[in-house]
């Protein structure tokens, strides 16, 4: 099934009740939540030749990755995320359990396995942590209640700023407590096991920041996701375009790609449309953007049109990491190889936040984290689609000052010393792989390196982070909320929420009920 059109050989036509800026998961949400439940005749623009954002696959020489979709929590029967994604995708999107054992970390020769089930994942810590019983318990017990205060945090991010005003300091207040302190102040007052820090905040890369940096609330929320085990779309994460693509069309709806929006066109203070690469004008009553808060407010909008406190606020949080992934293909089955689909950690000691340190200070220094998936071990459909091939992921750090020199480049055509800088982090990204998993020296058929420049090229990131705006502290001080300071124009997305798919695709939910009200959330709820 093929998920939009070109709008260069297929412009769309007539007139749209909302305009998405963006198809990664949060626009897409929302755009399907304005069909199936406002009955919104809905166009979404995506810059990509892709649907799909971060969810989106690519295909080399026989092999598939997934650019975005590593895993994903709270997807079992009855999980929270698993209930909007049915609601929203009439139920097409399969997802398939992870291993029991679904994140290995590793701090240098040391091996920590997080296992499904609150209980067991518990029980394994205190093996390997015996004195620490206590400090897990109280670890998992703050985890589960700070990711449950959440939901009034974010509940108000969809009500009418007048509205949010009187009622929202309550419904933050409980959140805040530790959504203004960094991960590691608060696991200092849980332990003084390093080790034992290091090892429950091993999923850091999954939001970017090591614990010295980044929210608690951040940090509790990707912990509790995990709890009850992990997933990944059968099919690959391509099928999850397809599977919101048919109700935004059942109400007359279009996906564009190739699509650039250039600037969002504002009349009388209120939004009012886009403006397209090559010139061409839509309008639509409202406009969602799912591009990112910084691109939203600062590059999309015309200048005067955002409240000058607002931007200033926004200056105050940085953009977020951005990436290398090495893509890897092997000429073997994930059972030749002996992969399973479990996600490995790999990190040289415990000392996450000095490796990073002396990383982003010399490039030459060890690898701080490698994170490496295993996608083909992970879809069952995988080896139907493509037998006899494997696939890895590898991601690592790397700060946009060191590309920045190529930003001028064609992609693909970047240059001898771009080409060269991109081969030496590529053998050190297999090096510390083949550390790990001696079996697959030599078995590598393809490796293809991304940095932060392909990241910028395809997704309009400026800098080519991965998570939107960093998950500081600062961050949950923002006035970010679904209804922004410009009449008409909505924010949506990871960074209305968090980082993710799931953050992504609360995102979207979170738009559609501010422009749905009530009504939505008690259809959603019971549909």
């Amino acid at each position: 099934m093929h998920v939009g059109v070109s709008y260069k050989q297929h412009p769309p036509s007539g007139r749209f009740d909302a305009i998405v800026v963006g198809s990664g998961i949060g626009g897409l949400a929302a755009a399907s939540a304005l069909a199936r439940y406002g009955r919104r005749r809905v166009l979404v623009l995506e810059r990509h030749y892709r649907i799909g954002g971060y969810t989106h696959s690519f295909s080399r020489k026989g092999y598939e990755w997934d650019v975005g979709i590593h895993y994903m929590g709270e997807l079992g029967p009855r999980g929270g995320v698993r209930r909007l994604f049915d609601r929203l995708t009439d139920g097409s999107v399969e997802w398939a359990p992870l291993p029991d054992v679904y994140d290995r970390i590793v701090l240098g020769d040391r091996v920590y396995d997080y296992v499904t089930g609150t209980r067991r994942f518990v029980a394994r810590m205190t093996e390997y942590f015996p004195r620490e019983a206590e400090a897990i318990a109280r670890y998992i017990t703050l985890v589960k209640r700070v990711s449950r205060a959440g939901a009034l945090y974010y509940v108000d991010r969809a009500l009418p700023p007048v509205v949010s005003r009187v009622a929202g300091p309550l419904m933050r207040r409980r959140y805040m407590r530790y959504a203004t302190r960094t991960t590691l102040d608060v696991m200092r007052e849980l332990t003084s096991n390093a080790e034992l820090i290091a090892v429950l905040t091993g999923q850091f890369g999954d939001y970017g920041l090591p614990p010295s940096r980044s929210s608690f609330a951040m940090h509790a929320a990707v912990a509790a996701h995990y709890l009850g085990g992990a997933y990944f779309p059968v099919g690959g994460a391509s099928v999850i375009a397809k599977a919101f693509a048919p109700l935004v069309e059942a109400e007359g709806g279009v996906l564009c790609h190739s699509a650039d929006v250039e600037e969002i066109l504002v009349s009388s203070g209120r939004a009012v449309g886009v403006r397209v690469a090559g010139g061409r004008e839509l309008h639509a009553d409202v406009v969602i953007s799912d591009a990112g808060a910084a691109n939203t407010f600062r590059r999309l909008l015309p200048s005067g049109a955002v409240p000058r406190p607002f931007l200033d606020a926004l200056a105050e949080v940085t953009p977020s990491v951005s990436y290398m992934c090495l893509y890897v293909g092997l000429e073997h089955t994930d059972a030749e190889l002996g992969l399973d689909g479990t996600n490995l950690w790999l990190y040289p000691d415990e000392k996450h936040d000095e490796n990073i340190a002396a990383f982003l200070a010399d490039p030459e220094a060890p690898l701080p984290l490698v994170y490496a998936s295993f996608p083909s071990a992970k879809d069952p459909s995988f080896a139907t689609r493509h037998p006899g091939r494997a696939t890895i992921d590898l991601i690592t750090l790397c700060p946009w000052e060191w590309v920045e020199k190529w930003e001028g480049t064609s992609w693909m055509r970047r240059g001898k010393d771009y080409e060269a800088m991109k081969a030496a982090f590529s053998e050190r990204l297999l090096e510390v792989l083949y550390r790990r998993l001696p079996q697959l020296r030599g078995k590598v058929a393809h490796a293809e390196l991304s940095t932060p420049l392909t990241t910028a090229h395809f997704s309009g990131h400026p800098r080519g982070e991965l998570y939107g705006l960093d998950h500081t502290p600062a961050r949950y001080r923002l006035p970010l909320r679904a209804q922004t300071p410009v009449p008409g124009l909505y924010l949506t997305g990871a960074d209305l929420v968090s980082a993710g798919v799931a953050g992504g695709l609360l995102g979207g939910v979170i738009t559609a009920g501010a422009l749905l009200g009530v009504r939505f959330a008690r259809d959603l709820m019971r549909a």
